[in-house]
């Protein structure tokens, strides 16, 4: 269970490494690390510990934490159904075991470090519905076959004039977006948040990442900004410190944004992930193996099965890919999220989009929307691909039509209450994830399906109070 924090743990090149942050912390410039992981709702949660402690202990001993944050709704309360953690077992901790080679200074936040955490039992067993474990478990079987996952998340989110307390004071309502019409590719009207979007950008930077591109979005405010890929469970990690640290800059510049799938009636926001495979040589590097110029639309075996299972366990594993009550109001036809289990070639109507050619060419899966743990959702794409690849599965022809009008294939699933009753009925998931995982899960999923059918919304106050 215990580390030596020193170069032979491996540390990713853009990390903080270790002589380093024992030099901030000797020189008092960085006072507090942060030790956290991703829960259940794809939010960071964990402790911020002295930075000397740190250094003495915690890098090698771990911190505790409550079990009960992997088995709470998303205002913390604890909830009824979950084995890993309740009342009868006593809500034992949890260790947060930091993961070294995920260091990094959080510049928006002076003198302070973070760093991402395993979870891990007192007898240094895994917590197996920690999000990033059932990762790990996946990319594992990539390994056992010589392989290596490259992935990219492309979140959009939508910025709001008024900051986080007055937007929860309001109960969320009559919030001012950052801009007055479509701004998609629009530079005047994106300029108006150029002062927060370069301050995210370069403090995600500052924090290892590697910034790409930023662009206007249709709906009003909203904007995605682009990292460069990278092996799936770097990106998952920073995945969690970008969604984490554009809240807290936001904050600091009297603003607010949202991720949720689905804001108003207009766009919601995605969260497209792009994935390819590469073989292992040794290296660090790898050759594509998606990619076969000889083969039709230049697509190798290995990718047309493995493109092939994940359509086959969309349905399925959409509980992976949109856990919240809302993630379903994103899925409307003609919106550009998808509503047919369809694959294309560059085609926008689908749920899974080809793209690139060469060793850039992979798989573009456009069902998650910005409240997506991205964990969960990777582990799921890469499941599904592997089941195909096993299988040997055949990848029927691509649509190359409009997918939202095409009555030869399936729907998503068009609540959460559908997805989930997918998920617990599918052999697969039980199989690549385990019972125990795949009961959690739905366990989170009926807890959220019971809150919001006891809730009483605004539509019905507005249709009811007095026409009614």
């Amino acid at each position: 269970m215990e580390r030596e924090p020193d170069a032979s743990t491996g540390f990713d090149s853009r990390a903080l490494p270790w002589a380093e942050l024992d030099r901030l912390v000797q020189a008092d410039e960085v006072d507090t690390v942060i030790v956290a992981f991703t829960d259940m709702q794809g939010r960071l949660a964990g402790k911020r510990v002295s930075s000397r402690l740190f250094v003495d202990e915690v890098a090698t001993h771990g911190a505790e934490c409550c079990s009960y944050l992997l088995a709470v709704d998303v205002d913390l309360n604890t909830v009824p159904g979950y084995a890993m953690s309740s009342w009868d077992t006593g809500y034992g901790d949890m260790v947060m075991m930091p993961d070294l080679t995920t260091l990094r200074l959080i510049p928006w936040l002076p003198g302070t470090a973070l760093v991402i955490a395993d979870l891990s039992w007192a007898d240094g067993s895994a917590v197996a519905a920690a999000p990033r474990t059932i990762l790990g478990r996946q990319l594992a079987r990539l390994t056992e076959r010589g392989l290596i996952a490259d992935v990219a998340t492309e979140l959009e989110f939508i910025v709001f004039d008024e900051p986080y307390r007055h937007a929860w004071a309001s109960g969320y309502r009559g919030l001012t977006p950052a801009s007055d019409y479509n701004i998609d590719y629009s530079i005047v009207a994106s300029s108006r948040m150029e002062p927060l979007l370069r301050d995210i950008r370069l403090g995600m930077q500052g924090a290892g990442l590697r910034f790409e591109a930023v662009k206007g979005e249709c709906n009003d405010g909203q904007q995605e900004i682009g990292f460069r890929y990278d092996e799936a469970m770097v990106t998952c990690d920073n995945h969690a410190v970008y969604k984490n640290g554009a809240k807290e800059i936001a904050d600091q510049h009297g603003k607010s944004l949202t991720f949720m799938a689905k804001y108003d009636e207009r766009e919601g926001n995605s969260c497209h992930i792009h994935l390819s495979l590469r073989a292992v040589d040794g290296t660090g590097g790898g050759s594509a193996v998606f990619a076969d110029s000889t083969r039709p639309h230049g697509m190798s075996p290995m990718f047309r099965s493995f493109v092939a299972g994940q359509l086959a366990t969309l349905r399925e594993f959409t509980l992976c890919y949109a856990p919240n009550i809302n993630s379903y109001k994103r899925f409307a036809d003609g919106s550009f999220a998808p509503t047919a289990l369809a694959w294309g070639l560059d085609n926008r109507t689908c749920a899974l989009r080809v793209v690139g050619h060469g060793h850039s060419m992979r798989v573009e899966c456009r069902v998650p929307g910005g409240d997506v743990n991205q964990y969960l959702a990777v582990a799921a794409l890469v499941a599904g691909g592997l089941y195909g690849i096993e299988q040997g599965l055949e990848l029927a022809e691509p649509c190359s039509g409009n997918a939202y009008e095409d009555s030869s294939v399936q729907r998503l699933p068009t609540t959460l209450a559908d997805a989930a009753a997918e998920f617990e009925a599918s052999e697969l998931a039980r199989e690549a994830f385990g019972d125990d995982v795949v009961e959690h899960y739905l366990n989170n999923a009926r807890v959220e399906l019971a809150a919001f059918n006891a809730a009483v919304t605004d539509w019905e106050r507005i249709r009811g109070f007095e026409r009614l």
